[in-house]
């Protein structure tokens, strides 16, 4: 007589990691804090000079926008669209502040605060956010991008 044996969805999934885990082989380590901090200066710098198009050009082609109380907005004109229209709305300036960074080879989560200010300084908007960054051949570019 054979023994029948019932395996759960989760048993299996668990089970399907495990096995990616140990045949996988384990990423070089490298710090990227450096890499994004850098990337994050540009981010402000351009922020700063007013230019939507020229923010949307440090996103991948493919990049997407998270923001909250909004439909995603998908692609590079797209988000220079919508980064056009927070400076148009009077934000002058941001701060980024990293908390954490961490990936291995072409991909980068960032985890981190940041500060908006209009023309005279003052505080417009504060929060967090998470960016999954890509390494592209033109360097670090924001692939997807989500804020609170």
């Amino acid at each position: 007589m054979k023994a029948i044996v019932t395996i759960s969805r989760p048993q299996v999934l668990l089970t399907g990691l495990f096995l990616i885990a140990c045949t996988s082989q384990q990423p070089v380590t490298e710090d990227f804090t450096g890499a994004i901090s850098a990337a994050n200066d540009r981010f402000m710098e351009t922020f700063a000079s007013g230019d939507g198009a020229a923010l949307a050009e440090l996103y991948t082609e493919d990049g997407r926008l998270l923001p909250p109380g909004n439909e995603p907005v998908s692609g590079q004109e797209a988000i220079g669209e919508f980064w056009q229209a927070v400076i148009d709305g009077g934000v002058a300036q941001v701060r980024l502040m990293i908390d954490e960074v961490n990936g291995a080879g072409d991909w980068v989560y960032e985890l981190s605060r940041y500060a908006m200010y209009d023309a005279t300084g003052a505080t417009v908007g504060e929060g967090k956010y998470i960016v999954i960054w890509r390494r592209t051949a033109e360097g670090w570019r924001l692939h997807r991008d989500i804020w609170n």
